[in-house]
C-alpha cells in the first residue's frame, strides 16, 4: 500500500513536471523567435561579425532549428552565456536551447536534468603555450600557471591530469574565453587550457598566431552538442532531428544548391522521407513536411557548415578528423530517417 502511494505520488509529480515543460514549441511559435544560448564569443563557433550579426558553427545549428520550426533562419535571439550562466539560462526558460561548445556528461544529463540532442563536434581538451616558453609537451607543465574557465569540464579535467601525473599547477580562474585570452596574452598564465577546437579558434585571432603552440596531448573526451531541458520530448526530438538532418544531408549529397531539385523526388527513399516527399515524418512531431528542407537550406549541410566556419581553408584551420562522416573513417553518423 505504501509503495503504491509513493509510486502514485512520483507519477503525479512527473506528469506535472512534463506538462509544465512541454510547451516549448508552442512558446517559440507564439513568440516568433527562437531564444538560443551561445558562447560570449568564440571565433568560428559563435561570435558577432562587424555588423553585429551572429555567425559560426554553433550559430548554424540555432538557425537550422529556427528555419525548421518558424520558416525563418534569422528568427533567432542569440543569448550569450558563460560556463557558469549557461545552465541557469536553460533551466529557467530564458533560452529554448543551448548551442555553446557544451560537453555531454553523466551529471549534466542526469543530475542537472538536461537532454543532449546529439553531438555536432567530437573534441578533446588541450593546452596552448607561448612558443618562447620552450615547452613541447603538457608533461613539461609541472609548476605552471594555467588559465581555466570556471564552471566547465576543463576545470575538472585539468585537476585530474595534473594529479594523475604527480604534477602541480596554479589555476588562474576566469569566466569567459575573452577574459582568458586577455590574461594569457598579458602573461598572467603560462598556459591556457580548453577544448582543442577552442584553442585553434582563439589562436587564429592572435596578432602573431605562430608565436603560440598547441601542445600535442589531448587529455579528455569532449563530445559537444546542443541541449534542451528534460521533460519536453517533442522539443528535444525537433532539435535532435534537425541536427541529424544536417548530418544526413552531407552523407546523401544533399546541399543548399541542389535541394530544390531533390525535393521534387529522388530514387532514394531515405532522402525522400527526410525532405518530406514521402511519408509524414514532420507531422509526427508537430511540423510540416518541409521542416528538414528548410533546416538544410538555412546554412547548408553539416559539411558545408564545417568548411565555411572552422574548416582547413578558414583561419581556424580544423581538419575533419573524428568529425568526418562514418563512411570516411570518422564518427559522424545520423540515425535513419524512417
Amino acid at each position: 500500500m505504501q509503495k503504491s502511494v509513493f509510486l502514485g505520488a512520483l507519477t503525479v509529480a512527473g506528469l506535472a513536471a512534463g506538462a509544465s515543460a512541454a510547451a516549448t514549441l508552442d512558446d517559440v511559435k507564439a513568440r516568433g523567435t527562437l531564444n538560443c544560448g551561445v558562447t560570449t564569443g568564440l571565433a568560428g563557433f559563435a561570435a558577432p561579425d562587424a555588423n553585429g550579426e551572429w555567425e559560426g558553427f554553433d550559430v548554424a545549428v540555432c538557425r537550422a532549428v529556427a528555419a525548421a520550426v518558424l520558416g525563418d533562419p534569422t528568427a533567432v535571439e542569440f543569448v550569450p552565456t558563460t560556463g557558469k550562466t549557461r545552465f541557469t539560462a536553460l533551466a529557467s526558460g530564458e533560452i529554448d536551447m543551448l548551442a555553446r561548445n557544451t560537453t555531454w556528461t553523466f551529471t549534466r544529463d542526469v543530475d542537472l536534468k538536461f537532454e543532449f540532442a546529439g553531438i555536432n563536434y567530437y573534441d578533446g581538451q588541450g593546452f596552448i603555450v607561448p612558443r618562447a616558453l620552450g615547452v613541447s609537451s603538457a608533461m613539461e607543465l609541472d609548476g605552471a600557471t594555467v588559465c581555466i574557465q570556471t564552471g566547465t569540464t576543463t576545470e575538472l579535467n585539468l585537476a585530474d591530469f595534473f594529479r594523475k601525473n604527480n604534477m602541480n599547477y596554479e589555476p588562474v580562474p576566469i569566466e569567459t574565453n575573452a577574459e582568458a585570452l586577455q590574461q594569457y596574452n598579458a602573461g598572467a598564465c603560462d598556459a591556457y587550457t580548453t577544448d582543442a577546437s577552442g584553442l585553434a579558434a582563439s589562436r587564429a585571432t592572435f596578432e602573431n598566431p605562430g608565436d603560440h603552440v598547441i601542445l600535442p596531448e589531448i587529455i579528455s573526451k569532449e563530445p559537444l552538442g546542443p541541449l534542451v531541458r528534460h521533460g519536453d520530448n517533442q522539443w528535444g526530438e525537433i532539435v535532435r532531428w534537425t541536427l541529424n538532418a544536417l548530418i544526413a544531408a552531407e552523407e546523401y549529397g544533399v546541399t543548399s544548391a541542389n535541394i530544390e531539385e531533390l525535393s521534387n523526388g529522388t530514387d532514394s527513399p531515405e532522402i525522400n522521407r527526410m525532405l518530406g516527399t514521402e511519408g509524414n515524418l514532420g507531422e509526427m512531431f508537430g511540423l510540416d513536411a518541409d521542416w528538414a528542407k528548410r533546416a538544410i537550406m538555412a546554412e547548408g549541410n553539416y559539411g558545408g557548415i564545417f568548411a565555411k566556419n572552422i574548416g582547413e581553408n578558414t583561419p581556424i584551420g580544423l581538419a575533419r578528423g573524428l568529425n568526418a562522416q562514418w563512411t570516411e573513417g570518422g564518427l559522424l553518423y545520423a540515425p535513419p530517417f524512417r
